[in-house]
């Protein structure tokens, strides 16, 4: 199967990183190098690409997509959890720019076997980003127990159904080994009222949001980054991350809010005396996609764009 995928939002983030033709840039998320793609054709041959992803599919797609800017851009397999090791790895102490584009994209989901999806029955439950490490959706489902479903489900997907779902998980898991997407799907609808399955979106999209997100170690991963890009970024430089749901983009804009009013005085104090200075700015409002876009690429819907700048 062809990689493809369609980059987000991807004028908005080509502007929101002021790109400087001599600087160095990192894609944490490299994908299919959409973003990249337009990256390095503002770059001069001074400058300079850093793609990171832990997807080998994305490693092949993104090194023949790039192959015109082969002089500046170096490919790394790794999770952009792991951005601060990869440049000091490189000899590089700090970038002007760093993207990333927390989500799954539009290859993962359509690719059958790598257990994404919840549109197609026999697909092995896997939702693994690097398949070649860590646990697979197959053992979370399989081996928590009820209250870890419970918890993995209402935390991350916010379902309200969890509850019903981890039990009905629990149940059916006991008669055979849940192996396929198209089991779980069903089981999941099982557990959801009739009159909440008819409105809304799928059933499943929830709890699987839910499962991938454990399997990969998102959010963990996603709060941790964010202050080492911080610590990577030149005087300046920005970082731009686009989120697909409520639980990450609550991650970047706090953490935003934080950097740009750092101060820990109580609020009734006249002036600060804890000496926290602003460490950067918002340069622009969070992004969100535009009409044409969402006629053009449905699955950009819940996206948005949120972008800091760097004292």
């Amino acid at each position: 199967m062809e990689f493809s995928h369609k980059s987000v939002l991807l004028n908005e983030c080509i502007e929101n990183l002021n790109i400087k033709p001599d600087g160095i840039y990192v894609d944490g998320t490299l994908g299919g190098a959409g973003h990249s793609y337009h990256i390095c054709e503002r770059l001069s041959k001074k400058g300079r690409l850093i793609g990171i992803d832990q997807d080998e599919d994305a490693i092949r797609a993104a090194t023949t997509r790039l192959e015109p800017f082969k002089d500046r851009v170096t490919i790394v397999k790794d999770n952009y959890s792991n951005i601060k090791n990869v440049l000091v790895s490189l000899g590089i102490d700090k970038v002007d720019g760093i993207l990333l584009d927390i989500g799954v994209s539009s290859y993962q989901l359509d690719n059958a076997e790598r257990g994404f999806t919840y549109k197609e029955e026999d697909a092995p439950l896997d939702m693994r980003m690097d398949r070649q490490s860590g646990i697979t959706a197959q053992d979370v489902v399989n081996d928590y127990s009820e209250m870890e479903l419970f918890r993995v489900i209402r935390d991350y997907g916010e379902e309200q159904f969890a509850k019903n779902i981890a039990k009905h998980i629990c149940i059916e898991r006991s008669k055979s080994r849940i192996t396929t997407t198209g089991r779980l799907t069903e089981i999941i609808k099982a557990a959801i009222p009739m009159k909440f399955r008819v409105n809304g979106g799928h059933p499943a999209k929830k709890t699987f949001q839910a499962i991938r997100i454990e399997v990969n170690g998102e959010l963990d991963k996603l709060s941790k980054t964010l202050d080492d890009a911080l610590d990577c970024l030149n005087p300046g430089g920005r970082l731009s991350i686009i989120t697909f749901h409520s639980l990450e983009d609550r991650i970047v804009k706090e953490k935003f809010a934080k950097w740009c009013n750092p101060c820990t005085c109580p609020k009734e104090f006249p002036v600060c005396v804890c000496g926290k200075k602003p460490l950067g700015k918002l340069p622009f409002k969070a992004v969100a996609p535009s009409k044409e876009e969402l006629e053009e690429n449905p699955r950009a819907r819940s996206s948005r764009l949120r972008t800091f700048e760097k004292f």
